[in-house]
């Protein structure tokens, strides 16, 4: 009987994070760097690094270090962002607007596909690069288009609701910016976003003269 060893979640939150550094590493025009040096850029313990690369294998030679391109392609494997992944956003509110017209996603595999509200002074609006559909349309859409994965940033009392749209038209992970918990069955991944939380923990280390 084959064991599987568990990834925990933990390590796969810093995988796209190394990512993010190699990537910067390789548009230097760098071939090559060590764990001692990534986690330098990064304030991760180089014995960190390599504990969490050997959850996926051998990488690198002692004394050698790792090649930048390699590595790369390996952790764009591991996180299935060898790819690109088609996804819908939900809401086209301020917070909509901003993220409608972030350029930071195609170049690590997502493309945001369309955009949804329920307001019909939007529907019908351009949006970036898209016209604002009636969220109504979720289902037929998610199906026809095969989409997986769905951004909700609608206020939380809406949240709740745009969830079971979802989950009931088959997107299998949702990433949310609506600061309340979801209720989500098993099988269906699901992460927030809240940048309110982020700076509360921030002022409760200032606070205590950290």
């Amino acid at each position: 009987m084959n064991s599987v060893r568990k990834v925990p979640d933990i390590v796969i939150g810093r995988l796209p994070i190394y990512l993010r550094a190699l990537q910067v590493m390789a548009a230097e025009g760098r071939e090559v760097t060590s764990s001692q040096e990534l986690g330098e850029r990064l304030g991760i313990s180089p014995a960190q690094i390599r504990k969490d690369l050997s959850y996926f294998g051998n990488f690198g030679k002692q004394g050698m270090g790792y090649r930048i391109p390699d590595l790369i392609h390996r952790l764009k494997q591991i996180l299935k962002v060898d790819r690109t992944w088609d996804m819908i956003l939900i809401g086209a509110g301020n917070l909509g607007h901003a993220l409608a017209q972030y350029q930071g996603f195609t170049p690590r595999g997502f493309r945001l596909v369309a955009i949804f509200d329920n307001d019909p002074e939007k529907i019908g609006r351009p949006i970036g690069l898209h016209t604002i559909r009636d969220v109504g349309e979720v289902p037929n859409f998610v199906r026809e288009h095969g989409i997986q994965i769905a951004m909700i940033a609608v206020p939380a009392s809406a949240a709740q609701q745009v969830a079971d749209l979802c989950v009931e038209a088959g997107i299998r992970a949702i990433l949310s910016y609506a600061p309340i918990h979801l209720k989500i069955p098993p099988g269906v991944l699901v992460q927030y976003i809240d940048p309110a939380i982020h700076l509360q923990q921030m002022t409760y280390y200032m606070n205590h003269g950290t």
